[in-house]
């Protein structure tokens, strides 16, 4: 997938998926030339990785303040 694709897959701005991919710790990408594409299975995985079922749990996997 693109990046826009990528993003809309994800329920995001294409500008956050671009961020994350800066800073790191969002999904797996491959770089094609200058073309940046996403796989569905890492987009899939990303997801599910990332889910959470309270704030604090989402913060501790997100390295946030608490965690």
């Amino acid at each position: 997938m693109n990046e826009q694709e990528a993003a809309d897959f994800l329920a995001i701005s294409f500008r956050t998926l671009q961020a994350w991919r800066v800073r790191g710790g969002g999904p797996r990408f491959c770089k094609i030339g200058r073309a940046v594409r996403y796989r569905r299975a890492d987009l899939v995985s990303f997801a599910g990785a990332t889910s959470a079922s309270t704030t604090t749990e989402a913060d501790a996997k997100r390295g946030g303040a608490n965690g």
